[in-house]
């Protein structure tokens, strides 16, 4: 996996409510909600680098087959 860039982000409380209401809806995370947010402005407008990595899909990542 590629290293991961930390942003601090404020916000007004209203708005994270109905921020992590809306990822716990679409099964992510408050942060790849975020994430999936950003993509998507930034794609619509044109400047999503092609080179940015792929997003993991919303749920939880398949469980890997336990060693025996």
């Amino acid at each position: 996996m590629t290293e991961r860039k930390s942003v601090l982000l404020r916000l007004d409380p209203a708005v994270h409510d109905a921020l992590a209401r809306w990822a716990a809806d679409e099964l992510r995370s408050t942060n790849a909600q975020i994430e999936f947010l950003l993509r998507r402005a930034l794609a619509e407008a044109g400047r999503l680098p092609s080179h940015a990595g792929q997003m993991r899909g919303p749920g939880r990542p398949p469980r890997e087959p336990r060693p025996r």
